[in-house]
């Protein structure tokens, strides 16, 4: 791959970031619900809701006992899924540069 480790891991934590940000506003969360949209009256929130519901599984799926926290301190959550986030980056550029191999210059 043509692309650093930290340049790949900043740009996955700014997406996965983006993409909590813009599910949540777009299924607008109601009562703590943990995957918004999936028991929603309204049938584009559902469709919505199952298509992303495997990508929120893997993001934030292990980090339910965070979350489930009445009262955690703001910037906790944000810290533990940046950290979450930070291994599955550094797992996915290894396994992607296995796959991607880098081309040798002549």
């Amino acid at each position: 791959m043509k692309i650093s480790v930290t340049k790949f891991v900043i740009i996955f934590l700014v997406s996965a970031f983006v993409f909590q940000g813009i599910t949540n506003l777009l299924l607008q969360p109601v009562n703590g619900d943990w995957f918004p949209g999936t028991g929603s009256p309204i049938a584009w929130k559902r469709t919505v809701a199952a298509i992303i519901y495997p990508v929120k599984i893997v993001l934030v799926g292990p980090l339910a006992p965070i979350f489930n926290d009445p009262d955690p301190a703001p910037p906790v959550r944000a810290l533990v899924c940046a950290l979450y986030w930070t291994i599955i980056a550094l797992v996915l550029y290894f396994v992607l540069s296995k796959i991607i191999p880098r081309k040798k210059h002549e």
